[in-house]
């Protein structure tokens, strides 16, 4: 069992050490688990190498404390999950980022245990450099994927929102929409691949790819509510394609600002405040369109 040392610190300290202890050799574990599924040799000691200093770290707490603590099981499944779905890069800085809070309680340990200085400087430094030289091959496409996502939200939102005041119908607004989204997606993927191409991109078959797929599975979410609800419900197929919007752009910016250090509020704000707007330019339309020719299907 490792020597304790310090012992006369206060139990309020010992507290908050357990805790951190326990915090640490659970980090610890998480990038143990992510590193044994990176391929990329690089990525792949950067992590173990992160996940090494969380280990050094939980030993040190551990000879003030003089117990034994097990990894939080949830937690490590949780980020086990996000970075099966997410991607490393994502995953790792998402738990990083619930760390940055934590100043003010290495502020109140520095009295009693030294160390709490050094490592509070490895937490918010060195951590920070070794995940900036992550290099995952998703993030490199975010571009590719910005176009597929953003052309596939203004373009549908705006046609199924058209459409459904237009038409009225959920099953014809549904196959009007499946038939425009997947033609523009096969669309989106060649422009996507011809404009690499002109450039003298190696990548622009993968970088298609990426857009494609963005586009593709925008069409899907997009799609499905005007199939799973009744007929004539079109007003709430068109209430839950637009939650659906709103929901698609929070977690795909929500991704990017982690993955990539940028700013969540503005990109939000923008890709939302385009989307629903040509939204209601579209619905507007539809109405006059039904209107004016006076089409009733």
């Amino acid at each position: 069992m490792t020597e304790t040392i310090n012992s006369n610190i206060s139990n309020e300290a010992k507290s908050v050490l357990i805790k951190m202890q326990k915090n640490e050799i659970t980090e610890y574990e998480i990038y143990s688990r992510i590193a044994a599924r990176v391929k990329d040799k690089n990525n792949r000691e950067v992590i173990m190498r992160i996940g090494r200093e969380e280990k050094v770290h939980a030993d040190i707490w551990k000879k003030y404390t003089g117990v034994d603590v097990k990894p939080n099981k949830f937690k490590v499944f949780l980020y086990t999950m996000i970075n099966f779905l997410f991607g490393f890069t994502f995953a790792l800085k998402l738990m990083e980022k619930g760390e940055d809070d934590a100043s003010e309680v290495y502020s109140t340990l520095i009295k009693e245990v030294p160390e709490a200085k050094e490592i509070y400087e490895d937490e918010n430094k060195h951590e920070a450099e070794l995940l900036n030289m992550l290099d995952e091959e998703r993030l490199h496409y975010v571009g590719s994927m910005v176009l597929g996502l953003n052309d596939a939200l203004v373009e549908l939102t705006g046609t199924l929102a058209g459409l459904t005041f237009a038409l009225q119908n959920n099953r014809i607004v549904a196959l009007s929409g499946l038939i425009t989204g997947i033609s523009a997606t096969f669309s989106m993927a060649s422009s996507e691949y011809l404009s690499a191409r002109s450039e003298g991109r190696k990548d622009a078959l993968k970088s298609s790819v990426y857009t494609g797929i963005a586009y593709l599975i925008t069409v899907v979410l997009l799609v499905l509510p005007y199939l799973v609800t009744p007929t004539d419900g079109y007003l709430t197929s068109l209430t839950i394609m637009l939650v659906t919007v709103v929901v698609i752009i929070f977690v795909f910016n929500y991704y990017i600002s982690v993955a990539q250090d940028l700013d969540f509020k503005k990109r939000f704000g923008e890709m939302a405040l385009i989307s629903l707007g040509v939204a209601a330019l579209s619905f507007i339309v539809g109405l006059l369109v039904k209107k004016f020719l006076g089409i009733d299907i």
